[in-house]
């Protein structure tokens, strides 16, 4: 075993692992963490049970497996093994097992007390994957109710321990020391003038031809891979390989860029953020590091995830460095300013703050957790993401109402895959032995999908790939099904059929020209033009993204899908509605039937005398798509609910009826409904009450606290009402003649004293001569001003000395 400065340490850690139920460890990128510590945990005779270690990325899990069990002089199996999706090599005498992605929250649920395991370590914590998230979570419960032994072993380069400690205070911090070798950290901003993937391609040039050894080059994702492949290509010498390194790619290609170049030649790997983790790149000692990477953004009013290109931060750029000093003293090129990289934000943000929570939420729901708010969390579960992942499961039969798992959704948890993926796999488990292999098959094409083919889903199925069979044949096996592949290929029908019960919402009509789509969910998607998909009426795209640079989404996989067949297929995910078209030219409506899904209109069909509640139905429907601006809304709707408004934010203990634009169009078959009867035409609908029918969303009482408290007049001394205009951003306002405010001291104030009224004091003919939200302070000041000046021009009216304790009046001075 090699020495390395966790020996240091050591220790010290495997005290603290005998006393505290935590310990973070953080120890710099080759300091032995992943390759050393584990044979250190191994000797140790305090360790008595099975240790598990959770590496967040399978090329990574699978090369942390293989150096340390070569260093025992063994193979992946034996005291050291590995599980990973697709791929296990444990046996009864393995003591040490790496797993990743969702493996060991799967251990977890198949058997919450990890009877046989002493030690937990969550290797690489930095990433803050998702996975580790939710394994955190589960563990620290164990921990409480379960296994007060159990032990968990926390540990990167750049852990945020203030962020850990809040969270587990008990926990005991070990900090290793010193780098295996040091490394030069230099600064190159790129020109912003040139096309960033030759300026990479110049800069890594430049640095490969002005140092020794073999480079490791950082870039945003695989696209940005391939461009830089085809510039460096020709420009180095014969004994140089350029090596990608991205998920993508085979276990043969990856291997290749990890191993050693053969003897006398050097290498340029061109890696995603893949290789920040566990993973020892042989014979690299230069790093070029963008400083970019990609990280998948979803959102959940579309349901979509989209890839944004960001930043890294300071964490990750220490990890990037730390590549170059694993084996010998090293540089790393930064291509940004110092001043820029100095100004990144200390650590990147979590997955689970961006993610499809819809896994997590299942698992919870299988864990027994109702919800977020009963575990553990470093970062919470955004409440939106929590919300959309909970329709989505509902809507496919998994969860029940008090948020516990039907008997579809304890099978579909049990499967360990993507929910969507799971739904659509358990719906094939009833069907011919041929449909189950080719819905195998299928599972494997959506979790690693193939850059190549035309888009067609149905054509992917049938061409050869090593990776699919493999997976497929995971799932025939755990389903106790033949692996045998079938005869006849599968077909469109059945395609659709299937992809329907994961992927309802990713139902697509064609809309205007070629290549562009709506989907149900009501986001817009287009096919590359190339694509004999863009001609097609109607498609099911189960793998879209949405491109922070575009306005539509883009369909990377999908099958042709005549939208009628819903009636036949899927009948409960279409609705009929009564709707309106409007004829600009002639004002009139024109009703109609509609079929929908989602946002997609399947059928319409004209009503030609429609009654009285299916047009108010219809009418209802318009306005929803309309928004609120085609209805009467006067000064006086507007005030009403920007007083509603002001009190919910000022008041709320005592709420009144929320009065946002979205909360009015989803209540308006509450509240505008009832107004609506014998409405017909848009003349009759600009004579609508609209101020009754908003005020009727509050009771009596609510009615009279709101005037009370929110006044529309003020009564000033002369006995005149003026009109209070209030405002969403600013303080209300009311416009009255000087001589009327005479003998008030105090300046307006509504709310119960929270809201002060700013006063527009006018002149004797109505202009504006001063606007003051302090009286007492206008007339002991710059009243002295407008008192000189409104004298010689309004010589009739009263302008007394003492203004605060003058009689206010309506009327010139001969007549007081």
């Amino acid at each position: 075993m090699t020495y390395s400065p966790v020996c240091n340490i050591y220790p010290a850690l495997s005290t603290a692992l005998k006393s505290a139920p935590q310990v973070l460890l953080q120890a710099p990128t080759g300091s032995g963490k992943s390759t050393i510590l584990p044979l250190l945990m191994l000797k140790d005779e305090s360790v008595t049970g099975r240790i598990i270690m959770l590496e967040p990325r399978r090329i990574a899990a699978r090369s942390v497996a293989h150096r340390l069990a070569s260093q025992l002089g063994e193979r992946p199996g034996e005291t050291v093994g590995y599980r990973m999706r697709g791929e296990t090599r444990i046996s009864a005498a393995t003591r040490f097992e790496v797993v990743t992605e969702g493996i060991l929250v799967r251990m977890l649920q198949q058997d919450p007390e990890l009877s046989e395991v002493s030690i937990i370590i969550l290797d690489e914590f930095h990433e803050r994957n998702l996975q580790a998230d939710l394994a955190l979570a589960l563990l620290l419960d164990v921990q409480s109710s379960l296994r007060d032994d159990l032990r968990l072993l926390v540990m990167s380069a750049t852990l945020d321990n203030e962020q850990l400690l809040s969270l587990l205070p008990q926990a005991e911090v070990i900090t290793a020391e010193g780098r295996a070798f040091p490394v030069e950290r230099r600064y190159q901003p790129l020109s912003a003038h040139q096309p960033f993937i030759s300026e990479v391609a110049r800069a890594v040039l430049q640095l490969y031809q002005q140092e020794e050894g073999s480079v490791l080059v950082f870039l945003p994702g695989q696209a940005e891979i391939c461009r830089l492949q085809e510039q460096l290509t020709g420009k180095t010498d014969a004994d140089t390989l350029i090596c990608p390194l991205y998920g993508a790619l085979s276990l043969k290609e990856q291997q290749q860029a990890i191993e050693p170049p053969p003897p006398g030649m050097r290498k340029i790997v061109l890696a995603t953020n893949i290789a920040e983790t566990s993973l020892t790149i042989e014979g690299v000692t230069l790093v070029v590091d963008s400083c970019l990477e990609k990280t998948a953004q979803f959102d959940p009013r579309s349901g979509l995830t989209r890839l944004v290109r960001s930043r890294i931060s300071r964490s990750s750029m220490t990890q990037r460095a730390g590549r170059a000093g694993r084996l010998a003293p090293g540089i790393c090129l930064h291509l940004c300013g110092q001043a820029e990289a100095e100004r990144a934000a200390a650590h990147s943000e979590p997955e689970i703050c961006h993610s499809d929570l819809a896994g997590l939420v299942l698992n919870l729901a299988q864990w027994g957790c109702r919800e977020v708010s009963q575990l553990a969390w470093l970062d919470t579960p955004p409440a939106v993401a929590v919300q959309v992942a909970k329709k989505l499961l509902t809507e496919m039969g998994c969860l029940l109402p008090d948020g516990g798992l039907t008997a579809k959704g304890e099978a579909m948890a049990a499967s360990g895959t993507e929910p969507r993926l799971s739904a659509l796999w358990l719906y094939t488990l009833n069907e011919e032995p041929a449909q189950i292999y080719y819905a195998a098959r299928l599972i494997a094409a959506l979790e690693e999908p193939s850059r190549e083919g035309n888009g067609n889903l149905l054509h992917d199925l049938t061409h050869p790939s090593a990776r699919w069979d493999k997976r497929a044949q995971q799932l025939l096996q755990a389903a106790g099904q033949p692996v045998r592949k079938p005869s006849h290929d599968p077909d469109n029908g059945w395609l659709c059929r299937t992809l329907l019960q994961g992927f309802p919402d990713r139902i697509a009509g064609k809309r205007g020209r070629s290549g562009t789509f709506l989907l149900a969910n009501g986001t817009g998607a287009v096919t590359d033009e190339s694509s004999p998909l863009s001609n097609e009426a109607g498609l099911i795209a189960p793998l879209i993204l949405q491109n922070e640079q575009q306005a539509n989404a883009r369909i990377l996989k999908a099958v042709p899908f005549e939208l009628s067949q819903l009636t036949e297929m899927a009948p409960h995910l279409l609705k009929k509605e009564n709707r309106l078209t409007r004829d600009e030219n002639k004002g009139s409506w024109q009703a109609w039937q509609a079929v929908t899904c989602g946002q997609l209109i399947i059928e319409r069909k004209p009503l030609a005398a429609p009654s009285d509640e299916v047009v108010r139905d219809a009418l209802l429907s318009w306005i929803r798509e309309q928004g609120l601006s085609v209805l009467p809304l006067n000064e006086a709707c507007e005030q009403l609910l920007i007083r509603q408004q002001l009190a919910n934010d000022l008041f709320p203990e005592q709420p009144l009826p929320a009065a946002d634009n979205d909360t009015l169009l989803a209540g308006l078959g509450s509240w505008l409904s009832p107004y609506l009867t014998g409405v017909r035409n848009q003349q009759q609908l600009a004579k609508l009450d609209l101020y009754g029918a908003l005020r009727q969303r509050m009771d009596w009482s609510q009615q009279q606290w709101l005037d009370a408290q929110f006044p529309r007049h003020f009564e000033v001394p002369t006995g005149t009402r003026i009109p209070v205009e209030y405002a969403a951003d600013k303080p209300p306002v009311m416009a009255v003649r000087i001589q009327e405010m005479y003998g008030v001291r105090e300046t307006p104030v509504v709310a119960q004293g929270r809201l002060p009224v700013t006063v527009s004091l006018l002149s004797p003919a109505h202009r504006p001569i001063q606007v003051t939200a302090d009286l007492k302070a206008f007339w002991g000041g710059s009243y002295r001003e407008v008192q000189k000046e409104m004298k010689g021009r309004y010589p009739k009216h009263f302008w007394p000395d003492d203004p605060a304790n003058a009689q206010p009046t309506k009327r010139v001075k001969k007549f007081m």
